[in-house]
């Protein structure tokens, strides 16, 4: 059997572009509309994907892109979603810089139970420096160091998870024993960055842990992807960008001491699908056509800390920024400026580009799924996340896309399992202290 493919769909509101709010069929107020969440996901749940992700971010000006400036926080909208759905896996951003590891692991944990095993948590950490002004913090982290806060976090979030062993609620109601004392463990964690006591206050879900996402592409970021993530949301212009980014995952992954299938990787698309190329083409265009110059380059500026790109030439080259961006959106501002120089682009060009990119995944539903197909099978990737192109784009996908993957053999009929773990191929992880007992027992 063919390994099968995994997809998920996240849900932005009213788009992740500056304009796409504009469009004739779109809701104005999704970001904010409950029943347009819940649609979107029992949609992917239809369509049989692993997951509804939910991005998120802390620092907005009036020049952030109209989903941004309001909508809801992912914990909030996964809790509603979860209870209206019950196989689709339910993933939603958290930052490290600016939370608390006991609060984030007792969270996802109750979301996890509160699904019965479906929770997911995207790491990331929150490139934008106007952060810190919301958080009492005199200055936002470097870039490096932000990443040795996120891997410490993430140690001290999997060890609170570990706090109870599978078996330790009793709850013998004769005896009066609720909980057996010895499989009750205090995490104890003093490091650089964090000193936790624990237990955590919930128990092990049935998937043992929440699924870890991570979402950086830069070198810190793959590290952290390779050596604690159980997958990897990324983002890929050509197919041989994608394969060398897979390749270079897995080969961490595996210095790490991990199997390659132990992280799964899923870059976003954009589909945008037409019966006919011209279809595809003409709903293309109509999103470009939404978009202002204005807004184009509002857009453009939050990748470089809301840069004001006005005062450059709008034909001119791309302006030399230096090591500007660094600190942020360090692999997508690195792109940007290779990008423009090796191509010789104007500010123009490059703004048009990034606020309405031309993606591959425009066309037919056979295209589109030939596309998926390829990079599946050449190793770009184990999976899909999917941006919807157009308002109606998840729906024309579930209904025009997936029978033709399912056709062919690499992606599921049904689910295979009620937890997200097991959907997407990932083992439980045993809990630590109970793989102590065992060993010592097996030792001895």
């Amino acid at each position: 059997m063919a390994k099968q493919l995994k997809l998920g769909a996240i849900i932005q509101g009213v788009g992740g572009n500056m304009s796409a709010w504009r469009h004739p069929d779109a809701v104005a107020d999704a970001s904010v509309n409950i029943d347009y969440y819940k649609r979107q996901a029992l949609t992917a749940e239809e369509g049989k994907f692993d997951l509804v992700f939910i991005a998120d971010g802390l620092y907005i000006t009036e020049k952030s892109i109209p989903h941004f400036l309001n909508r809801f926080e992912p914990i909030t909208i996964l809790s509603a979603i979860g209870a209206v759905t019950s196989k689709i896996g339910l993933v939603g951003t958290l930052s490290t810089s600016y939370s608390e590891p006991f609060t984030v692991a007792r969270q996802f944990a109750s979301i996890d139970h509160i699904s019965g095993g479906r929770a997911g948590w995207n790491v990331v950490t929150s490139p934008l420096e106007g952060s810190a002004a919301n958080f009492s913090k005199k200055e936002h982290p470097a870039h490096a160091q932000r990443y040795r806060i996120a891997e410490e976090y993430l140690e001290v979030a999997r060890g609170l998870w570990d706090s109870w062993e599978d078996d330790a609620f009793v709850r013998d109601k004769e005896s009066g024993q609720f909980f057996d004392p010895e499989k009750l463990h205090r995490l104890d964690h003093k490091g650089e960055f964090f000193s936790v006591q624990g237990p955590l206050n919930i128990g092990r879900s049935r998937q043992g842990q929440p699924v870890v996402f991570q979402a950086g592409s830069s070198d810190a970021g793959r590290n952290l992807a390779a050596k604690s993530a159980d997958a990897v949301f990324t983002g890929h212009e050509t197919l041989e960008q994608a394969k060398e980014f897979y390749a270079d995952v897995k080969a961490r992954a595996a210095a790490y001491g991990r199997s390659e299938d132990d992280i799964v990787i899923m870059p976003g698309i954009g589909p945008i699908i037409g019966e006919t190329e011209e279809e595809a083409e003409r709903k293309y265009q109509e999103m470009v056509g939404l978009v202002t110059i204005e807004n184009a380059l509002d857009y453009l500026g939050r990748f470089f800390e809301h840069h004001d790109f006005s005062q450059y030439p709008l034909d001119g080259p791309f302006p030399d920024l230096g090591d500007f961006g660094s600190n942020s959106f360090r692999s997508t501002t690195d792109k940007i400026k290779q990008s423009a120089k090796e191509q010789g682009l104007t500010l123009r060009q490059v703004a048009l580009s990034s606020v309405t990119p031309r993606s591959q995944f425009i066309g037919t539903p056979e295209k589109i799924a030939d596309l998926i197909q390829q990079w599946h099978e050449e190793k770009g990737a184990d999976g899909f996340i999917i941006h919807a192109g157009t308002p109606d784009g998840l729906q024309d996908f579930t209904r025009l896309v997936v029978p033709i993957l399912q056709e062919r053999g690499i992606y599921r009929t049904e689910y295979e399992h009620d937890t997200l773990r097991g959907n997407l191929g990932l083992s439980i992880p045993e809990n630590r202290h109970t793989k102590s007992r065992r060993l010592a027992h097996v030792s001895s």
